[in-house]
């Protein structure tokens, strides 16, 4: 197996990252020379996201992107998992069957994520459309005396893997301690877990050799990896909450069944929180991604997620998002700067290049972005670069307002570089939120003239003497944050309230 070092130029080592497996930050080495073949766990398509599935989402769609950056090829897998006990459940809450269930709300996957900027390029299979592979592995198991069949279930028999529990740090013996004895004693230890499903009624099923029925959830991962990516990959990766047991599971399965190594890192993010708790469905306390986009971009969402580091947890308030809106808000304004000082000057004659030292200073603002991703994709300290970038040419230009002609090139290497690494690599559409910005401010025209029709129509009913009309439209308007004051003249005056979200 051939073995690649992410270097710089000069060969030095670069690029590390935190593997979970060995619990340290370690030197990242490919197994192709400038590719990476990574496999992130998708959503189970039973409901709409919610922010902390956007997470990983965001998380490792910034790793492929600077990957990319650094001129090499990436080839991302990410699934669905469309056959599911909670696809079942809701589809018997809906009325409907689990394929009209998982079609449905792919579809409203890719609506939420499409406005996050995310990579067109990833590889998104489904677990139904994959059950050859998965019976293949799992019919490979048992020929490899790692799986067992009994009443038409197929159990992986843990104790026969003798590093189970490596990348969680967990012992069989604890975990056999703490496990459930099955009622139905079926299984040879209640740490063994399901391979294939036995049909049950009602259930969707697939022709299998131990009968009709489905995958149990570790092993399509498993079988997605590796038809995909081969018996070994470079990145396996995924939220904390996956560890153990999806993914401790996963690497049993996958290196019984073919002997390569899986992955040769694992790499999870944290969770976001509210108020100290994981944001989940389990526990009611989630914000669905799309709800959040009503109040917010996704160029706000992904400068959110990317200005924490990806191990750490996040703490959710709308106060934290409204202060990285205002951020954005000022990267926006910043970079429009630039960038209409690029475009004034760029069919000039410049003569008298001023040759001065912030040309270096940009060089030095892109080693010092690098090495932040470099040090296990230290998105914050990435970011704080930028920032810093983004403050020394306002500097720059303010200090030379009389010598455009002469600092032009200057101002667009700058521009040029912020460009790169906050739209190809953060992932942030300026140009998108330059769109928004320009349809909120034609919604808040048309508000205002909505508004003084609704206190022309007012004015008029209180001239008819009509006062339950003109009470019940001041009313209205005092429920929308519209504050309607009678001036001593007769006319009318108003001002919108900001409402604070909770």
């Amino acid at each position: 197996m051939i073995i690649a070092t992410l270097t710089e130029g000069d060969g030095r080592e670069k690029m590390k990252l935190y593997n979970t497996m060995t619990n340290k930050i370690e030197e990242f080495k490919t197994i192709e020379e400038n590719k990476v073949k990574m496999y992130v766990c998708g959503p189970t398509v039973y409901n709409f996201i919610h922010l902390g599935n956007a997470r990983p989402i965001v998380v490792f769609d910034t790793l492929a992107r600077y990957f990319k950056h650094k001129g090499m090829e990436v080839e991302f897998v990410q699934n669905f998992t469309d056959v599911d006990d909670k696809i079942i459940n809701k589809s018997i809450e809906e009325g409907i069957s689990a394929n009209e269930i998982s079609e449905k709300y792919i579809k409203y996957f890719f609506e939420d994520i499409s406005k996050l900027n995310i990579l067109e390029s990833v590889k998104r299979p489904k677990v139904t459309e994959n059950m050859k592979e998965i019976i293949e592995i799992i019919q490979k198991l048992i020929n490899n005396g790692f799986a067992y069949e009994k009443d038409g279930d197929v159990y992986f028999e843990v104790k026969k893997y003798k590093d189970y529990g490596k990348l969680s740090n967990q012992k069989i013996e604890k975990l056999e301690l703490g496990a459930r004895i099955d009622v139905s004693e079926i299984k040879k230890n209640p740490v063994d877990f399901v391979l294939w499903k036995k049909k049950k009624d009602g259930e969707p099923f697939w022709e299998s050799p131990w009968g009709e029925g489905r995958p149990g959830w570790h092993i399509e991962c498993s079988a997605m990896a590796k038809k995909y990516l081969g018996d070994t990959f470079d990145i396996h990766g995924g939220g904390q909450d996956l560890v153990f047991p999806h993914h401790e599971n996963e690497i049993a399965q996958s290196k019984c069944a073919y002997h390569g190594n899986f992955a040769n890192y694992w790499l999870h993010n944290g969770f976001i929180q509210i108020n100290g708790n994981k944001m989940s469905k389990s526990l009611g306390n989630f914000f669905l991604l799309r709800e959040i986009l009503e109040k917010f971009s996704g160029n706000v969402i992904r400068l959110f997620i990317l200005s924490t580091h990806y191990r750490k947890p996040i703490n959710f308030s709308f106060e934290n998002m409204e202060d990285t809106k205002k951020a954005l808000q000022n990267i926006v304004k910043s970079m429009n700067k630039f960038e209409n000082i690029v475009e004034k000057y760029k069919n000039e004659k410049i003569e008298n290049v001023k040759n001065s030292e912030f040309s270096q200073k940009i060089d030095e603002f892109d080693k010092k972005f690098e090495d932040a991703m470099d040090e296990d994709m230290n998105t914050p300290q990435a970011l704080a670069t930028i920032f810093d970038q983004i403050r020394e040419t306002n500097t720059f230009i303010s200090t030379n307002e009389n010598e455009f002609f002469t600092i032009y090139y200057e101002i667009k290497k700058s521009y040029d570089s912020l460009k790169e690494k906050l739209e190809n690599v953060f992932g942030i559409a300026i140009e998108v939120e330059n769109t928004m910005k320009e349809e909120d401010g034609e919604n808040m025209e048309l508000t205002k003239k909505l508004i003084e029709l609704l206190i022309k129509l007012r004015s008029e009913a209180r001239s008819e003497k009509n006062f339950n009309l003109s009470d019940k439209i001041r009313d209205e308007l005092k429920v929308l944050g519209v504050e309607i004051k009678d001036n001593k003249d007769g006319s009318s005056s108003y001002k919108i309230e900001n409402k604070k979200q909770d």
